[in-house]
């Protein structure tokens, strides 16, 4: 047996109003990103490989908040953070504050493989991953024309504002899978929040808060990451399986509601040794499908 749930951020507006050109857009990204998964999964291989081949999928598609066409920092540029973690092993990576680096997930991966780090930041992580053989891109390939209006908007209303991606359009991306050995595994890749200052980081790449791994479940989260992180929601939740007895569900449930309550917005993706999946959110809608051996995909947007 084995399974995959991925995200592509909370927060958007309900499917019904957005236009069907744009719904079928990001409805075959989330389609593809899950047979990304289970085409590693299908032939025996590892959770981490099929987290990471559906996270790879949404970073390149420019309708995310991650990779291609990720949300723009104050000063006009891209800073792309990724993470993640092996349930089996324990082992763990991490970028932020990346510019250099086509898919910032691989960097996160080359972290865990080839560094006996968990998090490298900054210019330090760009030439890691270059020295990796990991791909460069220019900064035109991650900017795209609806991210230099979405700055230029913000900016006008109020310099210093920053805002999660709340339109319908974009979002945090990520995945969680248990492979046909019983081992879990979690990727999550981010631009972070539209006018952000340089340097802010929120809690995709943190271990423990926005992404996180064991081997009970996984955890993948998206939403206000200085609220998450706060909550150190990731392992919170894990913490409750262990701990409580609380099966996924009402673990995530009850974590969101935390966040909630401090008045943090966003969702998650869980997924436990048994195949039991959470999904929850406290915004409008959250991006978001799953897959089971033998059975057909599913994808969500709204409620």
């Amino acid at each position: 047996m084995y399974a995959i749930l991925i995200h592509g951020g909370a927060g958007v507006v309900r499917p019904e109003a957005m236009r069907g050109a744009d719904l079928r857009r990001r409805e075959a990204a989330l389609r593809a990103a899950l047979a990304a998964g289970e085409a590693v999964l299908a032939v025996g291989g590892a959770a981490l490989d099929a987290a990471q081949a559906a996270v790879l999928v949404l970073e390149d598609d420019p309708g995310f908040n991650a990779g291609r066409g990720a949300v723009l920092t104050r000063d006009g540029r891209v800073e792309l953070d990724a993470a993640v973690m092996d349930g089996r092993s324990g082992r763990a990576g991490a970028v932020a504050g990346v510019r250099r680096l086509k898919n910032p997930v691989l960097a996160a991966r080359a972290v865990l493989e080839a560094s006996p780090h968990v998090l490298l930041v900054g210019a330090g992580a760009d030439a890691f991953g270059l020295a990796q053989g990991l791909a460069p891109a220019p900064p035109r390939w991650f900017r795209t024309a609806a991210r230099v209006r979405q700055l230029a908007a913000l900016r006008a209303a109020d310099p210093a504002a920053t805002a999660l991606d709340h339109d319908g359009k974009h979002g945090t991306v990520g995945a969680v899978a248990l492979d046909a050995h019983g081992g879990l595994a979690a990727a999550t890749s981010t631009g972070g929040v539209a006018n952000k200052l340089r340097g802010r980081v929120g809690d995709s790449p943190l271990i423990g808060a926005g992404t996180y791994a064991d081997a009970r479940v996984a955890v993948s989260c998206t939403g206000q990451g200085e609220a998450f992180i706060r909550a150190v929601a990731a392992h919170a939740l894990a913490a409750r399986l262990r701990y409580t007895g609380q099966d996924v569900e009402a673990a995530a449930a009850a974590v969101l509601a935390e966040i909630g309550a401090a008045g943090g917005d966003g969702g998650l993706i869980a997924l436990d040794a048994q195949g039991s999946a959470a999904l929850p959110f406290n915004t409008a809608g959250m991006y978001r499908g799953w897959l089971r051996a033998g059975e057909a995909a599913q994808i969500r947007i709204g409620p």
